[in-house]
Formats: C-alpha cells, structure tokens, sequence
C-alpha cells in the first residue's frame, strides 16, 4: 500500500477535522498525519495486541481504530482527543481508508496477477486460486496486445487512459519499450474488430503524442490460463514482421500465414531448401531489378499484363525478364506450383538473412 495515497487523504481531510489526524503501521510508525513532523515517528504504547482490537482504543491523548483487509488489521488511524467526536472521527476515517485499501490492493493485485500470467510467473494450478481470492473472471474472452514503442515516451500513461476499465483491462509494464494490453472482449468479436482497435492505439499515439510503435495481436482466449499463448503469440506476431514485413504496424497472429511456419523452422533446414530449389543457380545470381519485378508479378497475381502495366514496360519486356529467371533457376513463375515454391523461398532468405543460426 502506497504510504503517498494515505497521506493524499489525510491532506484533503485535514480542513474538515479541526484535530491532528493520521495512519500509523503494523510496526507503530506514523506514516501518514496532518502535521507533517510527525510522519516517521515511532509510537511505542501501540502494541501489536492492541492494533488487533475491534474496537476504538486511547492512548496519550489519542484515539485510535484499526483497519486492514482479510480480517488482518495492518494500520489504525488516530485522532487527537478522547471525546466522543474523537471516537466518532476515527471510526469514519478507518471504513473511508479501509475502503480505499482494499480498492488499491485489488488494483494492484489483479495488475500484478494478470502480469505473473502472461509472462508464465505462476503455476497453472495457483492460477484459478488466485482468480478466485481477488474475485476475478476467469471465463471471459479477452485478447493481449502487445504495443512496441520506437522511442521512450510516457506511453504507459497514455494508453491507460484510453482504457479507464481497470476491472476490465489491463494495462502492464513488460520493459521501457513494451506495453501489454489484456482487454476483455465480447466472445464475437472479430480480427477485423482488433485490428481496428489496434490501430486507434497507433494513431492516438502517433498524432496526439508523435510517438511511433507497433502492436501484436494474439488469439482471442477463453480462460485466464491461456492468456500466456495469447501474449506469445502477439509477441511472435512483431517477431515474424520484423522479418517479414517491416511496412506493418499492426500485427496479428492470425494473419501471418506462412511466414509463421517459416519462422519456426530450423536454419539448416532452410539451407537445405534453399540447395535444393535453386540447384542450376544461386538466389544471389538474382539482381534488385529482377527482384524487384518478381516481387511486383506476386503481387498481381501472377497476372503478366497487369505487372507489365503497373511496371511501366512492355509486355514482351516482362516475358522476357521471366524467361531469364527460369533459365537462371529453372522455375517458371508462370506456373502456379513453381511460383509457390520461389515464393517460399525468398522468405526464407530473408528470414536466413534476418535470424541467427537456430537448431
């Protein structure tokens, strides 16, 4: 509990009980009061036996009333005098902080639950327990987003205000440059819809707050343990877009198609590929131009006129340009099953070029 936050109170109370008030902790030290000389101070005649008391107590001068949470009383108020206005003041002051307490630590906790969750902190069968001891949903859809900032900004912030439903969404701290989302949702939600909302986080970010970044989408989930798959799989999602597509901001998992399978292959494996598919020439033997226009032809769906068009040369230029590429690697990319193959392989190029050696 935030020592700051119990003493917030304390000063907005202070003008409306004409008396020294304030908190003290299960080991006796003031840590909250209206006279600010006194937070720190060690009060002795408290003992742990009478902080357990139900009941309002007085010692020099003071009267005190316990409070906490679980029927476990961590602190007491006090108020100067021994009246029955003193009595009265230190009974509404432990329900209003009593109040505020468990609201924090629900706060708190669940925040610091969800986070021990995604990141496999937790083991599966304490999971449901702890769920259960701060009264949290567990079978609800949810989905985690995970928001990648380019430069450091107070993002955190921003984007807990745009999702103000702390019972519902949670916003956590992974390092200085990553922000998860775990957002409850409606079970029909669509990617569409995620994406959607993905984006809004981007431009809000973006316009607003000049800050780039990019977001993973995972799976939506049903069941609090399976939030960790999701969170790996938003993760994955900026993984195999860094490799494979570093125009997109937003990622999700849903869509990587075969770039996902790719990515979890081995690099021998892929070497080996490589050899075997360009057996008469290597992908290298393969210059920017011509790259560039193979590109373009997958782009149009292998359509020769439509490339040629959006190219800006003729026809016969293209023909002649594809007829090179088969003659320089043996596939014909006219050819539905050869220009899958060649497409596979320049990912996986790519991915060879991007990654260190995996086995």
């Amino acid at each position: 509990m935030s020592n700051r936050l119990f003493q917030g109170i304390v000063h907005q109370m202070k003008d409306a009980i004409d008396r020294t008030i304030g908190v003290i902790d299960e080991t006796s030290v003031v840590i909250a009061c209206s006279e600010l000389g006194k937070i720190g101070e060690v009060n002795e005649s408290v003992t742990s036996e009478t902080l357990s008391s139900t009941a309002p107590f007085v010692i020099n001068g003071y009267t005190y009333k316990s409070f906490g949470s679980n029927a476990k009383y961590d602190y007491a108020v006090f108020v100067q005098g021994t009246d029955e206005y003193a009595q009265k003041y230190a009974q509404l002051l432990s329900v209003s902080f009593a109040s505020i307490k468990q609201y924090y630590d629900e706060k708190y906790d669940r925040s610091n639950f969800i986070k021990n969750v995604i990141l496999d902190n937790i083991l599966p069968g304490d999971i449901y327990l702890k769920a259960r001891e701060l009264h949290f949903n567990s079978e609800v859809s949810r989905v985690c987003l995970l928001i990648k900032i380019i430069s450091k900004t107070d993002a955190y912030d921003i984007i807990q205000n745009l999702f103000p439903d702390k019972s519902k969404d949670f916003v956590i701290n992974i390092n200085e440059y990553e922000i998860a989302l775990v957002k409850e949702i409606k079970a029909d939600t669509e990617s569409r819809d995620l994406e959607k909302l993905a984006s809004s986080i981007s431009d809000t970010l973006s316009s607003e707050f000049y800050t780039h970044c990019v977001v993973g989408i995972g799976t939506t989930v049903t069941g609090i343990k399976d939030l960790a798959r999701s969170f790996k799989e938003a993760q994955s999602a900026l993984e195999v877009a860094k490799v494979f597509d570093t125009e997109r901001t937003i990622v999700s998992y849903d869509n990587l198609g075969i770039a996902r399978l790719i990515y979890q292959l081995p690099t021998t494996l892929c070497e080996m590929f490589l050899k075997e598919v360009f057996k008469r020439g290597s992908i290298e033997s393969l210059d920017q131009e011509t790259l560039f226009t193979i590109q373009r032809f997958f782009e149009n769906n292998l359509n020769v006129s439509e490339t040629s068009r959006k190219l800006f040369v003729h026809r016969n230029t293209l023909v002649y340009r594809l007829e090179k590429i088969k003659k320089l690697t043996g596939l014909d990319l006219r050819e539905f099953e050869d220009a899958i193959v060649f497409k596979v392989a320049l990912m996986v190029k790519k991915y060879l070029n991007a990654s260190p050696a995996k086995y």
